[in-house]
């Protein structure tokens, strides 16, 4: 499956932004979607995931009630929408796609099949 990240760009603090990942390639809908982001100089870190269905949600307790992530299978797009943006906020964000296979978490990079290319999110104080 190809991703393809979108949305990113500037921001101030408290600011929003909304990134969407749009997959074609093989069916969408049988991939859990997760997002990772990684700021200059430091690792790739989990942000959130979703299930395959969009019942369930995982998020990094750092973005726990500010980002949310969404899923639409007949669009095959996942979303992560970012509400009260902070400067450490600041990375390259990555969609992914993972098979779904027992042991896999959702939070390990690992995890993951299929990566998309990153859009910027810059976030000033």
């Amino acid at each position: 499956v190809q991703l393809q990240a979108s949305g990113g760009g500037l921001v101030q603090a408290g600011g929003s932004l909304r990134l969407a990942c749009a997959a074609s390639g093989r069916t969408f809908s049988g991939y859990r979607m997760g997002w990772f982001r990684q700021a200059r100089g430091k690792e790739r870190e989990f942000v959130a995931a979703i299930s395959i269905s969009g019942a369930s949600t995982y998020y990094a307790d750092s973005v726990v009630g500010r980002f949310t992530t969404s899923r639409d299978n007949a669009k095959n797009t996942v979303y992560l929408q970012m509400n009260s943006l902070k400067p450490e906020d600041t990375a390259v964000y990555y969609c992914a796609a993972s098979v779904l296979i027992a042991g896999r978490g959702p939070d390990v990079s690992r995890s993951y099949d299929y990566w998309g290319q990153g859009t910027q999110v810059t976030v000033s104080s």
